[in-house]
């Protein structure tokens, strides 16, 4: 085990997570295939090793700081990028049953070839816009937990994850320096979407890397039938109130 694999077990040891060598051997290979391919399509502009570890590895376990996962048993990733959170909450908790949706079909391509190289099980890949993919019927209202990182304002996301979430499931957006403007924003969306907010936690980042908020949503009941709108809709035209003028 080399620094940076120690520096990263003792920080996640901070949060009573234990990983195993075989862990540490699977984040060394994502991280090296996701460098690789970096060269050939934009994945990150992150590559050095111990920033990828804090930045992308670390950040995305961050959900499981405040919550277990052991009573999670389906996840569904939406916009995934190059596979954050989904990855790395699959390879430290191996028995989630992993759904990723991403519209590019390039990264659709590395997350397969990371998920085989991994040795992963349970994984699925989606290749679509989550408007479009939420109208599944083995998607919609199906999943435990929903992640999104960093992918649109608070009040685009609910429209573009909750569909996703079954009733009482959670989901969470991850976001970087204080969100209270997005979270403002985003009440007409959460009570037109059947959610509402639980809590926001605030994080910080090792080696002052970073501020982050976890925004925590639960959905208190099946997403109304004309949601989430087609595809582009939602970022187009965000939900909220409509003032009238006269």
């Amino acid at each position: 085990m080399d620094k940076v694999h120690e520096s990263f077990a003792k920080l996640l040891s901070q949060h009573s997570l234990a990983i195993e060598t075989q862990q540490l051997a699977q984040f060394e290979t994502y991280y090296r295939e996701l460098v690789a391919w970096n060269e050939k399509m934009n994945l990150t502009g992150i590559t050095e090793r111990e920033q990828v570890y804090i930045k992308h590895f670390y950040d995305s376990l961050s959900v499981s700081f405040f919550m277990s996962f052991y009573p999670i048993y389906s996840v569904a990733d939406i916009g995934s990028g190059a596979g954050f959170p989904g990855i790395p909450l699959k390879i430290m908790f191996p028995h989630l049953q992993l759904t990723i949706v991403d519209s590019l079909k390039k990264r659709i391509g590395f997350l397969q070839h990371i998920v085989q190289e991994l040795g992963l099980h349970g994984v699925t890949c989606v290749h679509g816009r989550a408007e479009d993919a939420a109208r599944l019927p083995q998607l919609r209202d199906n999943f435990d937990l929903v992640t999104a990182r960093a992918v649109a304002k608070l009040q685009v996301l609910n429209e573009l994850c909750l569909p996703f979430a079954k009733k009482d499931g959670m989901f969470v957006a991850m976001k970087g320096a204080d969100p209270s403007q997005e979270i403002d924003a985003a009440a007409f969306s959460l009570r037109e979407l059947r959610a509402e907010l639980t809590k926001v936690v605030p994080l910080q980042l090792p080696m002052d890397e970073g501020e982050r908020h976890l925004i925590v949503i639960r959905k208190t009941g099946s997403t109304p039938a004309r949601y989430p709108r087609k595809a582009g809709l939602p970022l187009k035209e965000p939900l909220e109130v409509k003032v009238k003028s006269f």
